[in-house]
């Protein structure tokens, strides 16, 4: 599994004076997508919908919603 390409934009366009550390969203090479984010598990797991779960494996990330917002065009229908 590889990182095909970015979506969205970078966090520079996006206003980071730091492009080390900031949300991002990649597109992986099996058609998946990986975020970069802020680790929230412990904080919003008991936040889940009853119909939701994650696995031991899982971690919830939250990404700043212009991360996405902006990626939005760059996500395939399909």
């Amino acid at each position: 599994m590889k990182i095909v390409r970015r979506i969205g934009v970078p966090p520079s366009a996006r206003g980071s004076t730091s492009t080390s550390t900031c949300p991002d969203v990649f597109e992986l090479s099996d058609g998946n997508f990986a975020v970069i984010g802020t680790e929230a598990t412990e904080a919003l797991e008991r936040e889940l919908p009853a119909d939701a779960a994650r696995a031991d494996y899982e971690r919830i990330v939250v990404v700043s919603r212009e991360t996405l917002v902006r990626a939005k065009e760059d996500i395939p229908d399909a």
